[in-house]
Order: structure tokens, then sequence, then C-alpha cells
């Protein structure tokens, strides 16, 4: 090799690992960001690393005087800011009257290494929290199960998803793989996302351990997705069965403040949903619908809601106390969206859709064994305010009968009074208002008959208003 060819070979290399160097920089400087930083899903990234909408657009410069999230963005580095506040007050019934202020901020950051490093198809996703309040309208002022706004949690920074995923087939399945929450992806509605209530269900959360991998906590876990065309899903998935770990009942976030327990020794996790829609693409004109048949299995062991391990009642004071244990528990679900008119020209998230989403589990076992949840939304109806949504929706949850025969059972034993818990329900009415693109103002109105089915607390009142700010 001549001496002038090899000083041409040590400067491609030299460039090479300077071009290297600059793109793990700014990797680095990306997770640096993201140690310290509820997710809308990014449908469209801009060149400049803006996903639409957002208050980006409304400032100088698209919010980036410096540039450097355009040149991140050149390199596969996306982010994005959410800001979410909610000031609710229970102004009838409940456990007390009272107003409270919460506010999450989440940082999401995406990496997609085709463009960073030229690998195809392999991306990274890390999100976190930081959470304050000054008190929780569901537990601390009505005292129902049901959710009343989504971003109650305990007041924390924390982690939540951290994954790798990596697709095939061009894109028509992908293995994702690290720190999950299944309530991204199964068992939800997209029409109801714009409800304050829309949660992990009730019936599912009250199921599992430490409610389960969902918000605020999460565990480790991998998904598999395959898509035989744009019309089908079908999605499965196994998790740590436990994201906080043993303890006492409702400290679950507590076990794990920040999010970084990354349990794997728990009995697994596993559920699995088939997604059919039609009528989704951008140039279809028909009405979009979408079915969701989901199931879902936990394989540890489960207290009996009635009976003892020596086979008294669990009531009976001579008896042992101590429940029967049971092997795993699971569940069954399904989920509807059906657009029932679709203005000329609108999508599949236009006009009016009518959405429902129910499930049944085991009796003696599951606090909760029947639930369902309905609701009407109303998108881009009113004129001249496309980008507005108002609708309502009902949530019911009803206890389980084995439940309801401990309570009698305490009755006929200590011969003292008590509420026999039946039901829960929610209805809650939400106008979501645009202000400029990435920031929204949603008044909101819910009542709630029975709380934690009639045992604590009466019907409750709650007003307020939620706004959004998408950076």
């Amino acid at each position: 090799m001549s001496a002038e060819r090899g000083t041409g070979v040590r400067k491609a290399r030299a460039g090479a690992c300077a071009q290297l160097r600059r793109r793990l920089g700014i990797l680095i400087f990306v997770f640096l960001i993201g140690a310290f930083g509820k997710s809308a899903t990014a449908e469209e990234i801009l060149p400049n690393g803006i996903t639409p909408p957002s208050i980006a657009s409304s400032l100088p410069y698209n919010g980036d005087p410096t540039g450097l999230r355009g040149l991140m963005a050149s390199y596969g580095v996306t982010f994005d800011f959410f800001y979410f506040n909610d000031v609710l007050g229970n102004v009838n019934g409940g456990l007390r009257r009272g107003f409270i202020d919460q506010g999450l901020l989440e940082y999401d950051m995406k990496v997609d290494f085709e463009k960073l490093i030229g690998w195809q198809g392999l991306s990274l996703y890390a999100n976190g929290f930081l959470i304050h309040n000054t008190g929780r309208i569901r537990r601390d002022y009505v005292g129902g199960i049901n959710t009343i706004a989504a971003i109650e949690a305990v007041p924390t920074g924390r982690l939540w998803e951290l994954w790798l995923e990596q697709s095939f087939w061009n894109g028509g399945a992908s293995l994702r793989a690290g720190q999950l929450a299944a309530d991204v992806e199964f068992f939800r509605a997209d029409a109801a996302l714009m409800f304050l209530q829309t949660d992990w269900p009730t019936i599912i959360a009250a199921a599992l351990p430490s409610g389960g991998p969902a918000y605020p906590l999460s565990t480790p876990g991998v998904r598999v997705k395959v898509d035989p065309n744009k019309n089908v899903s079908v999605l499965a998935a196994v998790f740590n069965g436990d994201p906080a770990g043993p303890g006492t009942p409702g400290d679950e976030q507590l076990r794990n403040k920040y999010g970084v327990n990354f349990r794997l020794k728990d009995s697994p996790f596993v559920i699995a949903e088939a997604q059919f829609r039609t009528n989704h693409g951008k140039t279809d004109t028909g009405l979009a619908s979408t079915l969701k048949l989901g199931a879902w299995t936990h394989f540890g062991k489960f207290d009996d809601n009635r009976f003892a391990d020596d086979g008294t009642l669990l009531a009976d004071p001579e008896g042992s106390g101590e429940p029967l244990k049971r092997r795993g528990n699971n569940g069954v679900y399904g989920v509807f969206e059906q657009q029932l008119y679709r203005p000329q020209g609108g999508d599949a998230r236009s006009g009016i859709t009518l959405f429902g989403l129910a499930s049944g589990s085991p009796q003696d076992r599951s606090l909760i064994n029947f639930w369902f949840q309905t609701g009407l939304v109303f998108a881009g109806m009113i004129p001249n305010r496309p980008d507005d949504k108002f609708g309502a929706i009902f949530e019911y949850a009803r206890y389980s009968n084995s439940v309801r025969a401990f309570e009698q059972d305490q009755i006929a034993f200590t011969g003292i009074p008590e509420v026999i818990q039946d039901y829960e329900a929610n209805l809650e009415l939400n106008y979501l208002f645009r202000i400029v693109p990435g920031w929204t103002l949603q008044p909101v109105l819910t009542y709630v008959w029975h709380p934690d089915g009639g045992a604590s607390a009466v019907d409750a009142l709650v007003i307020g208003a939620r706004s959004i700010w998408h950076y």
C-alpha cells in the first residue's frame, strides 16, 4: 500500500470515528436529559424534531433557537415534553369536600438507530415522570375504587418505560424488551383517551399484585407484535408479575418509589390481544371500527375472598383466619370502537364515535368480577373548532359475590350491621378545548355512585379542569 493511499485510509477512518463519536455524544446527552425527565403516541415527527400538535410551533424559532432539537432529529434522536395539570374538587358527598391541584411532567425520548448508526429496525424508548399534588381526589376525597383522574399518584420523580424494540419483515412484526407498562398497548380504547378517568381498568388493577404493570408502575417484560395486514394486529406480552413486590396493600408506589426496582423473580403475568380494524386508512371514507379481544393470566397465588385454609369461613372467629390460597388468576375482555358519523374529508377519529370495554374474572379470588365502560365522543363537530372534542363516559365495577358473601358472614358472626358492597359507577362529562396547537383545556364533571361499593362514602360530585401542554 502506498503512503498516499495509507494516509487516505487513515483519514477516512478518523472521519468515521469522529462521526461515530458525535452520534454517541448526542445519544449520551439525550440519556442524561432523559434520566431526569403517560404519553401521546407520535404519529408524525417533523424534520425539525417536533411531534405535532406541539406548542413549539407557536413559539419563536419553533421553540428551538439553537437548532439542537432539529440536529438531534437528523440523527434519529427525538424527544417530547408533556405537562398535565388538574384542578379538581369534590363538592358533594364522598369522604370529605375540598379541592386539589395535581400535575405530571413527562419526558419522552426515542432513538432511531437506523439514522444514528445504520442498524435497521432498531429503536429505543425511555420516559419518566415528575409528579406533584396537594392531595389525591379519588383516594383522599371521594374514597372510591374507579379512577377519577388518571395522573393521580404519589409525588415523586420516577422512571416509567425503558425498552429496545426490533422490527422485522418490513415493519410487519416487532419484538420489544425492557421496562414495560401493559396499559400502553393492551385493554384500551383510543377514543376514550380524552377522558380524565381513562386508565388501566379497575377489574385488572384490583386483581393483580401492586395493580400490575400500569401507570405509574412498570416492570421488566417482553412484548411481541405481528401485523399480518393493515387491519389486523396480534400482541402478546409476559411481564414480571409484581412491579413493586410484597408489602402492605396501598403503598405499592412507595415500595417502588422511583420506578427502578427492576424485579425479575415474581410469578409471571401474561396478556394477549387480537385487534381488528376497518376503514382506518387516510383515504378510507367508510365508518371506522375497531374490535379487540384479549385475555390475561397471572401464575401467582391469590387469597380466596371467603374461605380459610382450614376449610372454615374467613369470618368465623373459631377458624384460622388465614385465606385459602388459589393458584393463579385470569380474565377475558373485549373492546370495540364504532364510528357512527364521519364528516366529509374526516379521518377515523373525527365525527361521532361510540366505544365500549368489558371484562370478567373469577368470583372466588377477584375483588371485582365484572366491569364495563362505555362512552360517546364528538370530535370536530363545532364550526370553526375542528380540534375540539366533547363527550361522556360511564364506568361500572361490580364487587364479586364472594366478597359480598364474606361481608354477610361477618354480619352473621358478629351481629353488627354493615354495608354490603355492591358496585361503584362513574359518569364523566368532558369538553376538550384547544387553545393553540399543543395546549388544551378540559372542563370536567364527574359523578360517582356508591364509592367503594357504598362501604366508605356516599355519592360524590367532582368538578374541575385539566390543562395539557405538549412541547
